[in-house]
Formats: structure tokens, sequence, C-alpha cells
């Protein structure tokens, strides 16, 4: 299977699709709208989404069941990286080669910019059409969870309350990465088995799955962060360092933050044991993340 064919069709579906779901720039007030579009559209790897995707149908479900929660998985994450970019957090300039939505916009719209991605999320996985009611509860309630305070928010203030202490302690770092990272990761192919329909031991092995690839990601950044360019990186290369953050090489070192990637890679891979050639493109996605370049 070619994966980067795989992806780039994939990424395609979700693209347009989210051009359809977003309000038009042109559409009042037409300043948030294009904001929002800017970042949306800024060039994603759509991660999470194909994930989400790929998950349902290795269940036997259809694409289009996951569809909508795929998109309003992408605005989540485009909300918290324009937050995050905000100088009251890591004060940054670019974002995939491009310059920062509130250097572009600012701050204000910015921020508004994120709250309405986030809401216009919900709203989307609300949708009368957006599936089988029961499922879109559970997934409602998966998503919502994975973006708050016990998810992706808390692992970011713990993220911003760790910066220049010096070195923590290895739970204190899995709980950052868990959390600010692999929180939605783990929804993302959650969200996807029960939209897909999965069974309870389906869904238990895709939680494995999930949670395997959403640490090894993580530390997968933190070594581009060290070993990557700014070209390659479309953002500052070595701004975890400067910053003080906690990360594994910080933590533990190049190499052993290499071997435990390599490590949760292997656990991911053995999780979708159970699954058959539906399964492939989660496979080839395991790997791809501790390999990429960016």
């Amino acid at each position: 299977m070619d994966l980067k064919a795989y992806l780039t069709e994939r990424c395609q579906i979700v693209d347009e699709a989210l051009d359809r779901f977003l309000p038009q720039a042109t559409e009042l007030p037409a300043s948030l709208h294009g904001s929002m579009r800017y970042s949306v559209f800024a060039g994603g790897k759509r991660v999470r989404p194909v994930l989400m995707l790929a998950a349902c149908e290795t269940v036997g479900g259809e694409l289009k069941a996951a569809l909508p929660a795929a998109c309003a998985m992408e605005m989540i994450h485009t909300y918290s990286l324009i937050h995050d970019d905000l100088p009251a957090m890591d004060d940054d300039d670019f974002r995939r080669g491009n310059p920062t939505n509130h250097k572009v916009y600012g701050e204000a719209t910015a921020i508004l910019a994120g709250d309405a991605l986030l809401t216009e999320a919900f709203i989307l996985l609300s949708r009368d059409e957006a599936g089988d009611p029961a499922a879109r509860l559970k997934v409602i309630h998966e998503i919502a969870f994975a973006s708050g305070s016990r998810g992706m928010v808390g692992g970011q203030v713990v993220d911003m309350e760790s910066e220049g202490k010096g070195e923590i302690d290895l739970a204190t770092l899995s709980y950052i990465h868990t959390h600010k990272t692999g929180a939605l990761i783990r929804a993302s192919v959650r969200a996807g088995a029960i939209l897909g329909g999965a069974s309870a031991d389906q869904l238990k092995a895709m939680t494995r799955y999930a949670d395997a690839i959403g640490l090894a990601f993580q530390i997968a950044d933190d070594i581009l962060d060290v070993e990557g360019t700014t070209e390659e990186l479309g953002k500052d290369a070595g701004s975890d360092e400067a910053r003080g953050k906690a990360t594994y090489p910080a933590l533990m070192g190049l190499e052993a933050s290499k071997q435990r990637a390599a490590e949760l890679v292997d656990m991911a891979l053995e999780a979708l044991s159970v699954f058959d050639e539906k399964a492939e493109p989660l496979r080839l996605i395991a790997s791809y993340i501790v390999k990429r370049k960016s």
C-alpha cells in the first residue's frame, strides 16, 4: 500500500469537506471567518481526521459515517494551535511555514477564531445528519472530554507550569504528552471506531493502538525539535530547549527517546494484530509517525 498516496487522497477528502462545513470568508463577520479559514487551510497533515477515518473503515464502517466528526476534530486541533501560538503561551511567529494567526489578524481576532472553531466543531458533531444518534452522543462526549481540562487543555497547563523549572520527573512528562497531544489522537481513533460500529473488543484494541501512537507522536515531535530544521518544521527549530520545555530528549536523552518511540510503535502494531488488511493504513501511519520530518 502506498501511504503517501493514501494520505494525499484522505487529506483532499477532509479539505473538501472542511471547505463545505466552515463558514465562507465572505460571510459576516468576514474578518473572523477569514481568520478561522486561514489557520484551518494552512497546510496541516490532517493526522487526526485521517486516523478517525481509517479507524472507522478498519472496523467495517463507511468513510462518510466519520467524515463530519473528522472535520470537527481538525477544527478543534486548529483552535488549539492558534491559541498555543499566542504571546501569552508559546509566542510563535510561524506555524506550518506561515505567519501565525495572531501575526496576520491580531491577538483579539486570533483568540476569537480559536473560540469559534471549537464551537463550530460541536455544531458539526451535533448535526442530525452526522450519524447514528447513540454513536454520535458517545463521540461528542469522547471528543469533549479529550479537549478539556482532563485532556488537551489540562496537558497544556501542566506543560506551561513545567516550563523553565529544570528537570521534571517522568510521570509529569508522561502526563503532559498523553494529555496535550495524546488525548485528541486517542479520541480520534476511538471516535472513528465507535462511528464504524466497533465491538467492545475492537474498541479496546483501538484504544491500545491510539494510546501508543499518541505518545509516540509527541516523542517524535520532541526529537524533531532537536534534529529538524526550521524549513522542515515550518516553525522555529530548537524552540523547546530555548524555552526550557519539558521534553523526552531533555529528560532521557536523544537515543533513549528514539528507542522509546520505536517501542511504542511496536505496541501499536501488536494492538492491531486482531484486525485484517483493512487496518493496513493504521499500521503504516504508526510507522510514519516516528519517521516523519515535520
